[in-house]
């Protein structure tokens, strides 16, 4: 299998940085700009003409990103179950997508059910005024609150992935692989930071042979027969990207 996977990751990006960017932009420039209407009948209609133009391409985005998420998370498998932390990371970022696809959803559904509004009077698209309908006024709160939800949501999704990205440095693959197996001993502490610094350390014959190929120390026989061969493949990896480094 290849270790490069652009297309994937490139599509994971894009998606994440429209889904970010539409959302935070629409809260602060479609929004704020509605409220700036000197009719206060039109505001909620000149806000629902730009999300509606908007959500399409939304949609794209957001469904462009959840695939290349899916790719890297079966791509990335073997270090899901290899690397240290990198499955808490993956949980944590499968929670946050699941969050902010949900609360995209219903802000959307919110919209749609404001647009039947239109032609009442507001203060804004988010802030009811005093002829405002009780019951307008409520999914107007509620939109208040949802609309910076969905920036902080997908912003805590860029600061996880680029965690992510940190944890594929070859020297953070050696340590995480090296915890997961449990042997992390003094030695294998101090040669696993040596290895992440560029330093030459001291091994035995065999101990220097075992690392040429790739396999963590702490690779033992007495390991289950699948650990060992998923240990054995990432430990190829990394020693890989410290090759090509």
């Amino acid at each position: 299998m290849s270790e490069r996977h652009t297309v994937m990751r490139s599509i994971h990006d894009l998606g994440l940085a429209a889904w970010f960017g539409g959302s935070l932009m629409g809260a602060i420039g479609v929004n704020g700009a509605a409220a700036k209407v000197s009719d206060s009948r039109q505001r909620i209609g000149v806000a629902s003409a730009g999300w509606s133009r908007w959500t399409p391409v939304n949609a794209a985005a957001i469904g462009a990103h959840v695939a290349g998420a899916a790719g890297e998370l079966i791509t990335e498998s073997p270090r899901v179950f290899a690397q240290s932390g990198v499955g808490r990371m993956s949980v944590v970022k499968t929670g946050l997508t699941v969050a902010a696809l949900a609360v995209t959803g219903y802000s959307r559904l919110l919209g749609m059910r404001l647009e039947r509004f239109s032609g009442t009077p507001v203060t804004g698209v988010t802030e009811p005024g005093r002829e405002t309908p009780r019951q307008l006024a409520s999914r107007q709160r509620q939109l208040r609150v949802l609309q910076w939800a969905i920036p902080a949501l997908t912003g805590g999704l860029i600061i996880v992935t680029a965690l992510a990205g940190e944890q594929q440095k070859p020297g953070q693959v050696v340590r995480g692989v090296l915890r997961r197996m449990g042997g992390l001993t003094g030695m294998s502490r101090d040669m696993s930071q040596r290895l992440a610094k560029g330093a030459p350390t001291m091994m035995s014959k065999g101990m220097s042979q075992r690392m040429s190929r790739g396999i963590p120390m702490v690779v033992s026989k007495g390991m289950p027969l699948g650990m060992r061969k998923v240990g054995m493949r990432v430990g190829q990896q990394a020693m890989a990207r410290v090759r090509q480094h």
